[in-house]
This record gives C-alpha cells, sequence and structure tokens, in this order.
C-alpha cells in the first residue's frame, strides 16, 4: 500500500555515518516519547487516495442523470388547461342553434295589407317563445311576418325568409298536399343549404269546405287551410313550431329524442345496418330476397340523409336453422296464434341465430340488428341489424321478419291492450327491431312445403322495409309516424321518400352535435384526470395530437352551433367524439399497469443503495484523513520556522 500511500515516504537516509551515529545516541525528545500526541509529519500529504475516491464518486454523480433519463417515463403534454375551458364553456352555455321563424298570411281580398299588422303579428308571435321544453336545443328564435293579399304584400321590419311575393296565392292550398308542398318549397327559395335555419309556417285563408286543417311538409314548412281568426292562427303557429320543429312532437313524459337513451350510433359516428331473413325450419320452406337491387336502392336516401349523424354501411344475409326461444299459443276467436308482449323479451334466441358475423363492425361500430326470420315448424324470421344496417342491422336491435312455421301460422303480436298490432312489429333500444311477417296462403292449418324456395315479392320486400325505416326512426328517439299524432285540428303530415323530413334530420342533428359535445368533454376530462393520478404513465406524442384535435373539432362544432349550421355542428361533433375516444382507449395507455414513484424507488433502491453508501462514506473517510495529514504537516511548518527564529 505504499504506492497507493504516497504520503507516508520514508526520510532517505544520511550521507554521513558521524551524524547517524549522533542521532541514534542522542536522547529521545519528550514530544517522541509522550503517546498522547501523534509524530509531526515532515512532507506534504499527498492527493493521489483524495484523487482516486473522488473521482469513484464523481463517475456515480455523473451516471445518477443518464440512469434517470434511461429510466424517464415520456408524457406528452396535454392541453388540461384547454379541457377545462372547454368543460366550463359547454356547462356555463350549453349549445344552442339560432333558428328564424316566418309566418306567411296568404288572404285572398283585395285590399292592401297594413304595415303596422306584420310588426303587431311578429310580437305576438316572440311571446309564445317562453313555451319552448327545457330540452329544447334552440337558441335565439328570429321572428318574421310577411302578409299577402290581393294587393301585394308587405313584412315586418325582421323579415327573414326570402319569401316571393304573388307566386302563390291562398286558392293554390286547395291542391294536392304533394303539389303544395313543393310549390312552397319553390317559393321560399329551396333554402336548404347551410346557415340559420328558417322555418315557414303559412296561413291560406281558403274555405273549401273542409275545415280547418295543418299539413306538416317534407321541408322546413307547414301550412294551415281554412277560415281562422287571428288568435287561433297565432296559437296554430305556436304550436306547430314549438311542438314539432322543435321539439319533434314528443309530449311531456313521452320517452323520444333528448330523453333516454338513443342515438344508437358508435362513438366513431359508424353503424352498420345488417338485414338477415332467418330460416327457422328449410324443411317446411325456404324464402329469399332481392335485397342487394331493392333493399338497398330504398334505403340509400335514407343512409344520405342521415350522413351528418352517422357513417352507414348496409350489408344483408340470408340464415337457416334459426328457431325463435319464445312460444305462442293459439287463440280460436283471432284465427290465430299469438304471441304476447311478456314473451317478447325471450323471442330472439342469440344461440342459433348468429347474427354478428358483419366484417364492417370494427372497432367502436355499433350493429342494428334488424331481422326477418321463416320458421315452419317453428317460425320464419328475418334478423336486421341496424348499428350497421345490414337485415342483421349492424346495431345490435333485431328488427325480424318472422315468417311462422306452418303449424304457427299466422302468427300475430298481443298488445298489453288486448289489441293486435298493426305492424306486427317491435324494437329493442339500442340492438334492433322484429318483424313477424305471415306470408301469402299463411292461415291455420298451413301444410308444409318440404323445403319449397319461395321468393319474397318486391311490394312484400318494400313494405317490411317500410316498417324497418319506422323502426330506425324510434331508435333514433322520433316517432315512427305521427298519424294518431293531433292538435285541436285535423293535422297531415308528409312523408319525405328519405324517411325523415328536412325539419326532423335538424332536429337529430342539433340533439347528435349537442350529445357529442358532452360525451368529448366527458371523455377528455376523464383522460386528464387520469394521467395526472398517474405520474408514471406514458403519454404518447399521438394521444396529446389526437385531444389537440379533438379540442379543436369541439370548438368547431360550438361555433357552427352559434351560427345555427346544425349538420355541419354535428359532423364536427362526432369527429370531436371519436378522437377523444381514439385518446383514451389507446393501445399504449391499455397495455401497462403503472407503479407509483415508491414502487419505482422499492426497485432500484436495493441495487445502487449498498454501493453509492460505500463509496459516499469512503470519500468522507478519505476527506477527514487529508485535512488531519494537512494540518500535522502544518503544525510541522510552524514548529521548524518557531525553532529558526528562536536559534538565529
Amino acid at each position: 500500500m505504499a504506492e497507493i500511500a504516497g504520503d507516508e515516504t520514508p526520510p532517505l537516509p544520511s550521507s554521513s555515518g558521524a551524524e547517524e551515529s549522533s542521532l541514534l545516541s542522542s536522547p529521545p525528545s519528550p514530544t517522541a516519547i509522550s503517546g498522547d500526541e501523534p509524530p509531526p509529519r515532515t512532507r506534504k500529504p499527498g492527493t493521489k487516495r483524495l484523487v482516486l475516491t473522488a473521482s469513484v464518486l464523481l463517475s456515480f454523480l455523473v451516471g445518477l442523470p443518464l440512469l434517470l433519463k434511461s429510466t424517464e417515463i415520456h408524457r406528452s403534454p396535454l392541453p388540461s388547461d384547454a379541457i377545462a375551458d372547454l368543460s366550463r364553456r359547454l356547462q356555463s352555455h350549453p349549445p344552442s342553434f339560432p333558428c328564424g321563424l316566418h309566418a306567411v298570411f296568404l288572404r285572398s281580398g283585395p285590399g292592401s295589407p297594413v304595415a303596422s299588422l306584420a310588426d303587431q303579428l311578429e310580437r305576438a308571435i316572440s311571446t309564445q317563445h317562453h313555451l319552448l321544453p327545457a330540452s329544447s336545443t334552440a337558441g335565439n328564435i328570429s321572428v318574421s311576418v310577411t302578409i299577402q293579399s290581393g294587393g301585394g304584400c308587405t313584412s315586418s321590419t325582421a323579415a327573414a325568409s326570402p319569401w316571393r311575393c304573388g307566386l302563390l296565392t291562398a286558392a293554390d292550398s286547395v291542391r294536392d298536399d304533394e303539389v303544395f308542398d313543393e310549390l312552397l318549397h319553390s317559393a321560399l327559395g329551396g333554402r336548404d343549404g347551410d346557415g340559420m335555419k328558417v322555418y315557414t309556417i303559412v296561413i291560406a285563408e281558403d274555405d273549401d269546405g273542409k275545415g280547418t286543417r295543418v299539413v306538416i311538409g317534407k321541408h322546413r314548412h307547414a301550412w294551415v287551410v281554412g277560415k281562422v281568426d287571428e288568435a287561433e292562427a297565432l296559437s296554430l303557429i305556436g304550436n306547430v313550431f314549438i311542438k314539432y320543429f322543435m321539439n319533434g312532437g314528443i309530449e311531456e313524459g313521452e320517452t323520444g329524442i333528448g330523453k333516454g337513451e338513443f342515438m344508437p350510433v358508435g362513438s366513431d359516428g359508424n353503424v352498420v345496418l345488417s338485414f338477415s331473413l332467418l330460416n327457422a325450419d328449410p324443411n317446411d320452406w325456404v324464402y329469399d330476397w332481392e335485397f342487394k337491387n331493392i333493399g338497398e336502392r330504398i334505403l340509400t336516401p335514407v343512409v344520405e340523409a342521415l350522413r351528418p349523424v352517422a357513417d352507414i354501411n348496409i350489408e344483408s344475409q340470408v340464415l337457416y336453422h334459426t328457431p325463435k326461444s319464445s312460444y305462442s299459443y293459439s287463440d280460436d276467436k283471432l284465427g290465430g296464434n299469438v304471441l304476447s308482449m311478456g314473451d317478447i323479451p325471450f323471442f330472439v334466441n342469440s344461440n342459433e341465430w348468429h347474427l354478428d358475423t358483419s366484417i364492417s363492425a370494427t372497432g367502436r361500430s355499433k350493429v342494428l340488428q334488424f331481422v326477418v326470420k321463416i320458421q315452419v315448424g317453428q317460425c320464419w324470421l328475418a334478423t336486421l341489424n341496424l348499428l350497421h344496417f345490414v337485415i342483421i342491422l349492424t346495431f345490435h336491435l333485431p328488427n325480424c321478419w318472422y315468417i311462422p312455421s306452418a303449424r304457427e301460422c299466422p302468427l300475430y303480436l298481443q298488445l298489453p291492450d288486448g289489441e293486435l298490432s298493426k305492424t306486427n312489429a317491435f324494437i329493442s333500444p339500442m340492438w334492433g327491431g322484429v318483424v313477424i311477417w305471415n306470408p301469402p296462403g299463411c292461415s291455420v292449418g298451413s301444410k308444409k312445403a318440404h323445403g319449397t324456395r319461395r321468393q319474397m315479392s318486391s311490394q312484400e320486400l318494400m313494405e317490411t322495409l317500410e316498417i324497418f325505416i319506422g323502426q330506425l326512426r324510434q331508435l333514433f328517439g322520433l316517432k315512427p309516424n305521427y298519424h294518431a299524432q293531433g292538435m285541436d285540428v285535423a293535422t297531415k303530415f308528409l312523408v319525405s321518400e328519405k324517411g325523415f323530413a328536412q325539419w326532423e334530420l335538424d332536429l337529430l342533428y342539433r340533439h347528435h352535435a349537442c350529445s357529442n359535445l358532452l360525451s368529448c368533454v366527458a371523455t377528455l376530462e376523464s383522460l386528464s384526470s387520469l394521467v395526472q393520478s398517474l405520474p408514471r404513465m406514458i403519454v404518447m406524442d399521438e394521444i396529446g395530437r389526437q385531444v389537440e384535435l379533438s379540442l379543436e373539432a369541439a370548438s368547431l362544432a360550438q361555433r357552427n352551433a352559434t351560427l345555427g349550421i346544425g349538420d355541419s355542428s354535428a359532423v364536427s361533433a362526432t369527429r370531436a367524439r371519436a378522437l377523444a375516444e381514439d385518446a383514451f382507449f389507446h393501445p399504449s395507455i391499455m397495455s401497462i399497469s403503472y407503479a407509483s414513484v415508491e414502487h419505482y424507488f422499492a426497485i432500484y433502491m436495493p441495487f445502487f443503495a449498498p454501493v453509492c453508501l460505500h463509496v459516499l462514506l469512503a470519500a468522507i473517510k478519505e476527506l477527514k484523513r487529508y485535512k488531519v495529514e494537512r494540518a500535522k504537516y502544518s503544525a510541522f511548518l510552524l514548529a521548524s520556522q518557531s525553532r529558526a527564529t528562536t536559534s538565529s
């Protein structure tokens, strides 16, 4: 160890033997004899040991940041402040869509209308806005009035509709309703584009002898025909606008749009409509259909109308050996077999109906099941999948064409009040629908056809698809039809080839945009809270980018909502929700379990603490030794200087 110490080098031997003998024979000094004080150090202590020890300690200190860097968790910064700001905006100012209400009075008299009357009627109509339900998504409503008579037109100061004066008269209202609907659409400029939506209600004062009636068109307008005074006209305008255009005809206490879990759309905005024709027992009879040519042609306008709400794919299939699970009983009074409402929950046979075969239903897409079943020893059922419509509609909600077997034919669905269902169909919310279809010639005691293959006629398929469209309307929270819906006067609703009137689509767009915005904010808040609660959680750059894009889409949806552009707002809100869901369910988050900081130290401390402690203690010990040796040498120098001064 002499080579390491370096500071304990013994004194060199004397060059003179006399001097050495003199030193040996001289008496020892008192200091050398005393054991209380260490011997003086005559040489400066070396620094080799100190440098070596310090270099080892320094290597550990330099390696510590490298160790921490190698175990660092990548966390892309999330805009938590922006998420909180968006949440506060939605809570303080829920999404609302401004719109316009334009009332047009068509009078048959020859005189010129009074200008002040239009402003007076405008103020009277504006006072009815407080009747809007609390769940309404309508924002600021601008009211305008136009009065047309034989002497010309006059409008209120806030007229917002491009009414073409003189293009229509009160006498035109006696035409066919379909014709007048298109004429009225042309007179209003055919406005179905972007911008704030304006709803028009026309009061045609014409006494056709049929009394007062209300017709609600396929676009954004309605008209009242008959002799009505101003008070009754104002009441009808308020009822039509608030009850239907703003609330979809949903009464207080009813389940519908904005009330309950409807909107059968996946979080990514995709829906598969899967239609399945189920042959319960092919030994009885086998039914087939031309769905690709007929069904897709009928459903294409529906798909295009709902595109801002959902990206819909259509599929179809024919399945065999698909018996139902419930039982029916024979009723001689009704002349057939009856299926009660209590047996409906057991109707779908999930063990035998292999409906989930769609390759389009990926990710978080939904499948609506619309089922048509053909059964011969038991029943015939066709499956319609709705959230990904394929007559097994990809939103597992079985809508079935159920063709009873020979021994169960005909089969009727009995309502709780004892009456038979007119459509012979039912739905299961967020899953699909079922239609019980009794084929032609189906009667009590029908004989088996022993595997005879039959083709559903085009008319039969179209009639059944109309029922499915009604079920789809219900799944989206609307009424299947308004035939039983009336006011104080006779009310007629024109049916659109899209399956949804334009004012109904506006209602869907508004509620869908609001629902997706709220869901988007809830998901982003959950993600932000999760990231903050787990400091060791990996947050990839892709997640941060998805969150930023989600916030941008949500802000765009809000801006479109303030402008009254419902379809664009719905598209942006759907994208915002999809991006938020993608970020929350990112694979890098779901596939790793995260430990606390304490657990992190508990893993590495057993490896590094013992070594680091020994190196640190050695460095401290060596530093103390160096200080002691240096103090000895300093004392020796002072003593030498004192002796030199005394001798001189």
